[in-house]
């Protein structure tokens, strides 16, 4: 058996998406997600498929790594291989050596599944611990409450709107209208929602947009941010919950969403809304 590793190309994007859907269930380690790629989408075909990596074994995708920045890779790997050493010695080996362009020479950061081979043998390699990230889950079986404020699901039309409040949200980002709608022309956007949430005056205040792997498996929600002239009046519990209730209607079984642990404000939202700690995560980080 060989493992071998990849760049998927415009076409095989595809498969990658369908690997990763596969891959997620509740109880899982917090992983990669296809919202994730669909998140990354908004730079276009091209260069998704450039800064994806996937490796395989005979013919089978048994890990997908998502370069998210210069130095960020960002991992899934298939449930019946976090413990595989050829699998993981094979995916240590593309990481560490440079020509092989999975990461770049120099500083990196790793994000990978708790528990995978492949994090021991980067730590052993010297790779240490970086800050830790919370993850938070929110069970979706039951109803979910009424946020409260009128939200809009975003079409086309209203895509100028909503980049608008994600950019007074974010400072700094460059989230446009051309790259709404190049997100949502791509394959993880089929079950995708971008929502919009107005207070009682009509303002536009707090955007999200969820991502489904498919029925009974957990949605993702990313990004989701709050307009800097609108906080502190409880939109961001307002629409974490709009969040958890579109991703129930379309067929999720839970919601995710990760936050570093520093930002105890937001995991006081999350949590407000009715999302529950998991254990943290840290990603793993090399300096030279």
């Amino acid at each position: 058996m060989t493992t071998v590793l990849g760049k998927p190309g415009t076409d095989g994007l595809g498969e990658a998406v369908r690997a990763l859907r596969e891959w997620q269930h509740d109880g899982a380690p917090a992983q990669l997600h296809p919202g994730d790629l669909g998140w990354f989408w908004r730079t276009g075909p091209e260069t998704t498929a450039g800064a994806v990596r996937t490796w395989s074994r005979n013919g089978r995708i048994r890990a997908v790594g998502l370069l998210d920045g210069p130095g960020l890779l960002r991992l899934a790997i298939a449930p019946d291989a976090l413990r595989d050493e050829e699998t993981a010695r094979r995916m240590a080996e593309d990481i560490t050596a440079p020509e092989r362009g999975v990461l770049p020479k120099g500083r990196a950061d790793i994000e990978s599944p708790t528990g995978a081979l492949l994090q021991d043998l980067l730590s052993e390699a010297g790779w240490s611990a970086e800050e830790p990230w919370t993850p938070l889950r929110r069970d979706l079986t039951g109803p979910v409450d009424d946020p409260g404020l009128r939200i809009e699901t975003v079409g086309p039309e209203r895509a100028q709107l909503f980049t608008a409040v994600h950019r007074a949200a974010f400072g700094g980002s460059s989230f446009t209208e051309r790259r709404w709608h190049a997100m949502a022309a791509g394959a993880p956007y089929t079950e995708a929602r971008s929502l919009l949430a107005h207070n009682a005056r009509g303002d536009a205040v707090a955007v999200v947009t969820v991502w489904s792997a498919g029925p009974g498996r957990p949605g993702l929600l990313e990004p989701l941010g709050v307009h800097r002239d609108h906080r502190r009046h409880g939109h961001g519990r307002a629409i974490a919950l709009a969040a958890a209730s579109a991703l129930r209607e379309l067929g999720s079984s839970s919601a995710l969403v990760s936050t570093p642990s520093a930002n105890t404000a937001a995991v006081t939202t999350y949590t407000s809304a009715g999302f529950r700690p998991r254990p943290e995560v840290r990603d793993l980080h090399r300096d030279e």
